[in-house]
This record gives structure tokens, sequence and C-alpha cells, in this order.
């Protein structure tokens, strides 16, 4: 598992105002939105491109276009789908999966209760799409899930890490396939209702409001 922090000062000042409780549910998606396009040109250094002919005002040349088959951008419900307009401005012509997955609050184990992704996943590129990596078990049972329909190459987009989460998703993946992780930030804890510290609270609550 590869693990990518974002270093930037545009990345940590949206990433501050996110954090700030008095932020507001229009402005807290306006900036997920922002800082995720920002994450996902680093997400994206490695997707697979192929050379094309092309002629421009002045000679050809040869230039790159993204190649088949399609990336596939799979935000996981509900909170993931505030960072899907981010992720895919940078890349308009993936396809778009989804996954719904929640944490049981007792257990705190992932629970899928809805999927739409393609049945064959061999040879894509997947990036998932989760605000928030605490307790490492909704990533490991997403990743699980690309992997047992062929993925081989899965890259994480999410706005937080704790380092216990980290360590999770790294001993579940081991070897198994090209897993990495790009993050804003790596924070210092989880409290003992797993939620991450200093965090931001629950992304999904503000996203989308209390439900």
């Amino acid at each position: 598992m590869r693990l990518h922090v974002a270093d930037h000062p545009l990345v940590a000042h949206k990433l501050t105002v996110l954090r700030d409780v008095h932020t507001a549910s229009p402005t807290f998606r306006l900036l997920v939105d922002e800082l995720v396009t920002l994450l996902a040109y680093e997400a994206t250094r490695e997707v697979h491109v192929e050379s094309v002919d092309i002629v421009t005002p002045v000679t050809a040349t040869t230039g790159v276009k993204l190649a088949d088959p399609r990336p596939l951008v799979v935000p996981i419900l509900r909170a993931g789908l505030g960072m899907l307009d981010g992720m895919t401005r940078l890349l308009p012509t993936a396809e778009v999966g989804f996954l719904g997955m929640q944490r049981d609050e007792e257990t705190l184990e992932a629970i899928t209760y809805a999927n739409r992704l393609p049945d064959d996943l061999s040879g894509r590129q997947c990036f998932l799409l989760d605000p928030m990596l605490a307790t490492g078990g909704t990533l490991v049972a997403a990743i699980d899930f690309l992997l047992a329909r062929g993925a081989r190459d899965v890259t994480a987009v999410c706005l937080l890490a704790a380092p216990e989460g980290l360590a999770v998703v790294e001993a579940a993946v081991g070897d198994r396939a090209d897993v990495s992780i790009v993050v804003a930030a790596v924070d210092e804890r989880l409290n003992d209702k797993a939620y991450i510290v200093p965090g931001l609270g629950d992304a999904g609550d503000r996203l989308y409001g209390v439900v």
C-alpha cells in the first residue's frame, strides 16, 4: 500500500475551514468539491494513457489520451457522493459506479447495502471516494469488493485518515493488489467513538444534514 499526503498550502487552507465547526453546509460542500479536485490531481498521476497522433495549427505531433478501459470512479454512499463532482471534473470520461456502505455503530464493522458496479473489473483503474478513513473497516470492505470483481489497481481518495485506519488497510491489503491512498492529512488518532481527532466531525452529516 502506498500513501500520499497532499502537502500544499491551498489544501491546508481549505482543510482548516472544513474543520471549523462554524462552517455551514453550503460552504462545506463547496470546499469539499474544491479540495477533492486538488486531491484528484495527485491521485491520477499514474492514470493509464496511450499515444495519439494529432495535428495542431502548426504541425503534426504525438500526444496522449486516457487509455481504455476507462477509469472507474466509485463513491462510497452517502458521504462519498459529495466528492464525486470534484473527481470527475478531472476525469470527465470516467465511468461511475456506486457502493452503499455504512458502519455499524455498535460493532464498527462495514455493512454493504447497495452496489452498482460492473461484474468484471479486470484491467480497470478504480478510484474509491470516501471522506474519512477512520477505523479502516469501510475502506477495506470496499477494496475487497472491487478485488473480488477482478480489480488490481485501486486508489482511495480521502479527506482525512487516522493512523489506526491506515494500519488496518495496509494489513488487510497485503500484496494482493496495487493500492494507493491519497489524503489531505493524516490526523492524530481515533477517539473512543472511532471518530478522527482533531478531524472534522461526521462528513456525511456536515455535507447533507442529519437524517
